[in-house]
């Protein structure tokens, strides 16, 4: 794949991480200069080719957690920073699963993507931790979110 290919394959999955909160759950906690940014979504919210170019699973048991650590600049704005994130989720049932997170770079823009199974209406309880590069302290944060399944 070529630069230009590449570079809009990433705009393509930026904009649709952006869109889909109207459709999914989209929070942040506040840390003091920073900020844990977090959606979740099941995979079929993708297009069949925005998740084959950027190599995500599309389907209706394959849920998408993106987590963003975002730092205030000199301005007073937030900016995306790397660093490391894991994490793991309990179903409803308290069984958990590791959540294997991939870093994304383009640009200026830094997320992490994990992919997970679920079944229709399953309350899941995500423990995530973000570590930001050069920061002293980790980031935890606990949310629950229930997924269902396109009808």
């Amino acid at each position: 794949m070529n630069a230009f290919a590449r570079c809009f394959s990433t705009l393509a999955l930026i904009v649709s991480l952006v869109l889909c909160p109207l459709a999914a759950l989209a929070e942040s906690v506040d840390f003091g200069d920073f900020q844990v940014h977090y959606s979740v979504f099941p995979s079929t919210f993708l297009t069949p080719e925005i998740a084959a170019q950027n190599n995500l699973t599309r389907s209706r048991a394959i849920g998408i957690l993106n987590i963003s650590i975002m730092q205030q600049n000199e301005l007073g704005g937030l900016a995306t920073i790397s660093g490391q994130v894991e994490g793991r989720m309990l179903n409803d049932i308290q069984q958990p699963r590791f959540l294997a997170f991939r870093r994304i770079q383009e640009g200026e823009a830094v997320y992490f993507i994990s992919e997970f199974q679920y079944r229709s209406g399953e309350l899941l309880t995500f423990h995530v931790t973000a570590r930001p590069t050069g920061a002293g302290d980790d980031l935890p944060i606990r949310f629950a979110h229930t997924l269902y399944n396109e009808e």
